[in-house]
């Protein structure tokens, strides 16, 4: 295959897709906005599923690289009550298909397994321009342009590749997180670190939950769910540390202090993330020469499955483009199909909705343990 490829997006889905179009010795280049690939902070612990994110890894010939790289322990859970009652105690007996990861040393794992110069940082697009028969032009923010016969959108969220498929654009879910961490719990932050336990925790209640993780270098790192609209945030004035966090560990009064002390003895100031879905089933026309990954295709409300949904995604594209050589909008076309349906079979349960009456404690306990049986 002589057409090259042009990723726009070093996230692990360009970077996956990247990957195994090396292993088939087809040309490619990713575009990343970022200045470097330590310009921002790559979040915290990611669980890699054996049917989406391993087989990804597999394809990629990585397998070895991410075993390295996973911390042991961490598939433990916790769910606890508002009042700290614990209700699920699940230790993580190695035998678990989720192994936990940092999500920057899988990065970084992916962006070794790459020939130097593959991937451009500080090259944001700012415009796109098709010119026909599959072929567009890509101009940046520093005035440069690059003309490629097969573009891919991994750009995320806010994708600039999706408008030349689709005018869906994401819509607020309802929903925003804040983000706290605590640096050196089990000296520093004894009582949260013991809630949290060795692995993950979960606290949920109708429209306001708690969700922990023990990351490594003994560091808690928390999800402070909230059902409010965007308007009640935007009232928080997030650059006051002080005030903003006081503010939201109200919403909280009441639940026991080993849990509010996941806010309250934040080491960092809150961060909030506002929560964004793309329509249900969003799909597209084939168009010839570009096509979507992960996010900027497929964007859910947080489920566990997105960055294991993007690294499948790139894998398979880049098996697909491998397997027509000559034929690159076969290739495509076999891949969208794929990836609408595995989109579209968004995970059914008869879990309740985040602000729903039923959405307790109790209620996520005897769910889970259903499902270990």
């Amino acid at each position: 295959m002589h057409t090259h490829v042009t990723i726009i997006g070093a996230g692990l889905g360009g970077l996956t897709l990247a990957r195994v179009l090396h292993l088939h010795h087809i040309p490619v280049t990713v575009y990343e906005a970022e200045s470097s690939p330590s310009a921002r902070a790559q979040g915290g612990l990611l669980d890699i599923h054996e049917h989406s994110g391993q087989l990804a890894l597999k394809a990629a010939g990585l397998t070895d690289e991410f075993q390295a790289i996973v911390l042991e322990g961490r598939q433990a859970l916790r769910v606890l009550d508002r009042d700290g009652t614990v209700l699920l105690d699940q230790a993580d007996d190695g035998t678990g298909g989720r192994p936990e990861v940092q999500r920057g040393d899988l990065r970084r794992v992916l962006l070794d397994s790459l020939p130097a110069g593959t991937v451009r940082w500080g090259h944001k697009v700012t415009g796109i321009r098709a010119l026909g028969e599959g072929r567009h032009e890509l101009t940046f923010a520093d005035g440069g342009t690059v003309v490629t016969g097969l573009l891919v959108g991994a750009d995320g969220a806010w994708s600039r590749v999706r408008p030349l498929l689709s005018a869906a654009t994401p819509g607020y879910i309802g929903k925003s997180v804040v983000e706290t961490c605590l640096f050196d719990a089990d000296s520093r932050h004894r009582a949260a670190a013991r809630a949290v336990g060795g692995g993950m925790l979960i606290v949920p209640s109708p429209g306001r939950e708690i969700f922990a993780h023990r990351e490594k270098d003994d560091t808690l790192h928390a999800y402070v769910g909230l059902a409010e609209p965007r308007e009640w945030f935007s009232a928080i004035d997030f650059s006051d540390t002080a005030t903003a966090t006081a503010r939201i560990a109200r919403e909280f009064d009441g639940w026991a202090p080993e849990l509010t002390a996941l806010i309250t003895e934040s080491d960092v100031a809150p961060v909030l993330r506002s929560l964004h879905a793309l329509p249900a089933g969003h799909r597209w026309d084939r168009v010839p020469g570009v096509t979507l990954l992960g996010d900027a295709a497929h964007l859910a409300a947080p489920n566990g499955e997105g960055a294991n949904l993007a690294m499948l995604d790139g894998a398979e594209l880049g098996q697909a483009l491998a397997a027509y050589p000559d034929d690159t909008e076969t290739a495509l076309t076999e891949y969208e199909q794929a990836m609408f349906r595995r989109g579209a079979e968004t995970v059914a349960d008869d879990m309740p909705r985040f602000d729903s009456p039923d959405n307790t404690a109790h209620g996520l306990a005897g769910w889970l343990r259903e499902q270990g049986e």
